[in-house]
This record gives structure tokens, C-alpha cells and sequence, in this order.
């Protein structure tokens, strides 16, 4: 099953998007004005809030690039497989952090609804100093 031409633009998107450019139109060439954003940290509604959410994110990493996977889709949502690598100057020392994730799209002519998954410990509990080895812990007796 070929992969839409609006995941097609997002996956472009996400490969351009940087601080100095999240309010160039990138966004809303993608996302539908409306459209709604959750992940385990966040729920966002609509372009504006989104954009000034992207430049936020951005502004403190020292890189973020996206590897996408795989894309299931049916009718009008799909599900996109990603890696994300990233650095924080705060966290693990700006070293790059790996993380694995999926996203499930919803729209029509525009991206309406994104809702990420992915672990959050692994994206940042894990890299915060005293608390991640907590959790590290914790993680290795459960296993």
C-alpha cells in the first residue's frame, strides 16, 4: 500500500522543520488550521499553538532528525513508524538520544489529528541526572 501524499508532505516537513523556521508556513502547508496534537506530554489544538510548540522544542536541541519506517494507512488515517535522534545540551551530556515512536494521523486534504506514541523514559526520564538513574533501576528489576 503506497503512503499518502499528506504523510508524504509531513514526512518532508519533519526533515526541514528547525527552530528558525517553524513559523514559515511549513507547518500549516501540512497540518489542517484546527487540527489537534497529544502525545504523552502534550495536548495541542490548532497551527498557531502547534507552530510556537515546534519553535519551543526546537530552540533548546541541539539537532532533532527524523528516520521514518514504515507507513500503514487505510481510508483516511495512517500509521507511521519513526526513529527520532536528538540532542539536549542538558541531557546526557548533548549526546545524541535515540528514541522509537509511531504516530496516527487522521485527515482529509490536511493533517486533522497527530497523536504520537512513544516511551517516554527513554525519550527523557532516562537522561535526567539522578532520576534517570532511578529509573534505570527500577526498569532493569522489572525485567
Amino acid at each position: 500500500m503506497s503512503t499518502p501524499v499528506i504523510v508524504s508532505q509531513l514526512q518532508t516537513m519533519f526533515q526541514q522543520l528547525n527552530a528558525s523556521n517553524c513559523h514559515s508556513g511549513l507547518i500549516e502547508a501540512v497540518y489542517a488550521p484546527n487540527m489537534v496534537f497529544e502525545d504523552s506530554f502534550h495536548r495541542i489544538e490548532g497551527t498557531d499553538a502547534f507552530c510556537d510548540y515546534c519553535a519551543n522544542l526546537y530552540q533548546n536541541l541541539s539537532y532533532c532528525r527524523f528516520n521514518f519506517e514504515r507507513c500503514i494507512s487505510q481510508n483516511n488515517e495512517a500509521m507511521l513508524t519513526w526513529t527520532m535522534d536528538y540532542a539536549h545540551p542538558r541531557l546526557r551530556g548533548g549526546k545524541n538520544i535515540s528514541v522509537e515512536g509511531a504516530s496516527l494521523l487522521r485527515f482529509d486534504d490536511k493533517i486533522t489529528y497527530h497523536r504520537d506514541f512513544f516511551d517516554g523514559g527513554k525519550l527523557l526520564y532516562e537522561h535526567v541526572p539522578v532520576l534517570g538513574s532511578v529509573i534505570r533501576k527500577l526498569k532493569s528489576r522489572l525485567a
